[in-house]
């Protein structure tokens, strides 16, 4: 009997995906939701799609999202300028009390979207359970108002959380020491996050493919990175397209424990399954360790 041969290919993508699914199976995924995957509303829903799958194959995702575009949308609604100095968003009192509001509005919409697809979903911002405590961020020695770096993670309630089988949607507000609201970038966010619950996977999805070995030429895309060599990078300033922050940020994570981060293009339809469920991924992949390697080459 012959059979379709794009179904027996199903069975195929199917078994590649199996030793993954074992691997990560109850292990922690923290993704890092951002960029173009957030403003379009058919990318926004793959990309719900993807982590409500990984949810119900048996891993435990936390989602961290910013909101930039959307608050510097909301900013000039009610007629102020959004302002930023390299690249970070300046951040007086009208503007914290703005960025709350939208940040807010977008976790919800987002659990809006995990529940519709019957998945139990909370969003939270970094205030609750006094999630993050943040101190504030002088980029070379700047006041930029509210703009806060994580100083300390207690991961209890999402701990709660995910024993009682939520899948937590984090928004990137927290407070310091004197309970003042602060702004906190969502890639130090969701650093931070997976560092305090040892995520096995942190993973960004930006509005690159990856890591380029020359970021003039497109084809060479880097798959798999050893810490080492990312440190390389960020060292001589190689990565172009804003990538040497994402990269630091990604070495501190390792550095702390968390085993792999994934940088992958959040315009790719359902990268972040291609990713992890596939022997070759689609986006940049850095490992702790040599011996992390990808180990299924059947």
């Amino acid at each position: 009997m012959e059979m379709d041969s794009q179904i027996m290919h199903k069975a195929e993508v199917l078994i590649e995906a199996l030793p993954y699914i074992q691997r990560f199976n109850r292990k922690i995924i923290v993704v890092k939701y951002g960029g173009s995957a957030m403003v379009d509303g058919q990318l926004k829903k793959n990309v719900i799609k993807d982590v409500v799958l990984l949810k119900l194959v048996g891993f435990k995702p936390i989602i961290v999202h910013g909101g930039g575009k959307e608050i510097s949308s909301w900013v000039k609604k009610v007629g102020m300028e959004p302002q930023f100095i390299n690249g970070l968003r300046v951040t007086d009192e009208p503007t914290m009390e703005i960025a709350e509001m939208v940040l807010n509005r977008v976790n919800k919409n987002l659990v809006q979207m995990v529940q519709e697809l019957g998945v139990k979903a909370v969003g939270i911002s970094g205030k609750d359970g006094g999630l993050l405590n943040v101190e504030k961020k002088l980029p070379d020695g700047q006041d930029i108002g509210y703009v806060g770096n994580v100083k300390h993670v207690s991961p209890k309630l999402l701990y709660d959380l995910l024993e009682k089988d939520f899948l937590p949607i984090v928004c990137p507000i927290g407070y310091d020491d004197g309970f003042r609201t602060y702004n906190i970038n969502a890639d130090d966010a969701a650093c931070a996050i997976a560092k305090a619950v040892n995520a096995e996977k942190l993973a960004f999805l930006t509005d690159v493919e990856g890591v380029y070995r020359d970021f003039e030429d497109k084809s060479t895309l880097i798959s798999e990175l050893t810490l080492n060599e990312a440190e390389r990078f960020v060292a001589q300033g190689m990565a172009g397209g804003g990538m040497i922050p994402k990269l630091q940020s990604c070495v501190d994570a390792l550095k702390q424990g968390v085993s792999r981060v994934h940088i992958l293009d959040g315009r790719i339809p359902h990268c972040l399954l291609l990713e992890i469920f596939t022997n070759k991924g689609i986006g940049t992949a850095i490992l702790n360790s040599e011996e992390e390697r990808y180990f299924y080459e059947g």
